[in-house]
């Protein structure tokens, strides 16, 4: 009987813990993103304030995701979890509450290389390229000799399929860095690395586009044009068609204005391609002296307000150095 009295006393104790234990884990950033509010993320490279401001009616698909997120990483404290979090608050525009996520992420698991190649993307988003370098290059050093690791989709492409890897995206990223840093040297070597590891007709002609530029950047011309030589139509491109139709356009295989079809599109994914393309398109004609045509195609760029895109921040890179001209 005393075993019994003992044993029942203990199941009261059992399920508190294991409660407090789902209540330590649970993240609730979500408290924190307000709809329809405006919260400051950065300064862009031209001095304005870069702000988000959530559309609840646009991205509540996008809240309730990071709301299961959180709800899983209460369940299951693991790393993926907590990554996952702060994917979902990037994806809603709230790059610092990401950047704490990712902050915390990597501090519980010093070892791991993704919590660094996700913060080290937040950190471009918010202009901080120095330490974005910094986190890139520490996840290089920490999945050094380590096999190729897939990395889920957050926005899956058109065919549901996972095309990028860890790896790719640390080089990639850290290339990007450099680029925006005008450090065409280290931004050289990164994507030489980036190429190693892009084992999809996607992530080759992702990375060869940056490669291609920073090589004209350089004045290495010729090279840039050895480079993309082996880029054809018959490559299977899923997602990555911006970047495919720019070394086409190098290539003169595809007129510079058939890149801007996407312009009066409205949806965002169109919008982020046409952000893409018009930072391409300005650099092209830069590289070709009609420094009057890039500069009005940055500006253009600029206009969409799409201030986190890649093509953005190099249109902002543009625009400040032309500027100091």
């Amino acid at each position: 009987m005393l075993k019994k009295i003992v044993f029942y006393g203990i199941l009261p104790l059992f399920f508190i813990s294991c409660s407090q234990k789902e209540k330590e884990n649970k993240v609730i950033y979500l408290e924190e993103i307000s709809p329809e509010t405006k919260v400051f993320q950065a300064i862009g490279l031209l001095g304005d304030s870069l702000f988000t401001d959530i559309d609840s009616s646009l991205q509540q698909t996008q809240i309730d995701k990071l709301e299961e997120a959180e709800n899983l990483y209460g369940e299951d404290p693991s790393l993926e979890n907590l990554i996952w979090i702060g994917r979902r608050e990037a994806y809603l525009g709230r790059y610092d509450l990401a950047i704490r996520t990712f902050s915390k992420a990597a501090k519980q698991y010093p070892d791991s290389f993704e919590a660094l190649r996700h913060r080290g993307h937040r950190f471009i988003s918010i202009r901080e390229f120095d330490r974005a370098i910094l986190d890139f290059l520490k996840a290089a050093e920490l999945m050094e000799n380590l096999p190729l690791q897939i990395e889920p989709d957050g926005m899956p492409n058109k065919q549901n399929i996972p095309l990028s890897n860890g790896q790719f995206n640390v080089w990639y990223h850290l290339g990007l860095a450099y680029y925006l840093k005008n450090d065409w040297e280290k931004a050289l070597e990164a994507y030489q690395k980036c190429l190693e590891v892009s084992d999809n007709d996607d992530l080759i002609v992702a990375t060869l586009d940056w490669y291609y530029m920073t090589l004209v950047k350089m004045g290495k011309t010729k090279e840039a044009q050895s480079l993309i030589r082996a880029v054809n139509t018959k490559m299977t491109i899923i997602e990555n068609d911006a970047y495919f139709k720019r070394i086409l356009m190098y290539k003169g295989e595809l007129k510079p204005e058939a890149l801007m079809d996407t312009e009066d599109s409205k949806s965002e994914d169109q919008k982020l391609q046409y952000v893409t393309q018009g930072y391409g398109l300005g650099n092209y004609y830069l590289s070709k002296g009609d420094t009057a045509k890039a500069k009005s195609i940055f500006e253009n760029v600029l206009a969409t307000g799409y201030w986190s895109a890649f093509g953005y921040i190099a249109s902002e890179m543009e625009l400040a150095g032309l500027k100091n001209e």
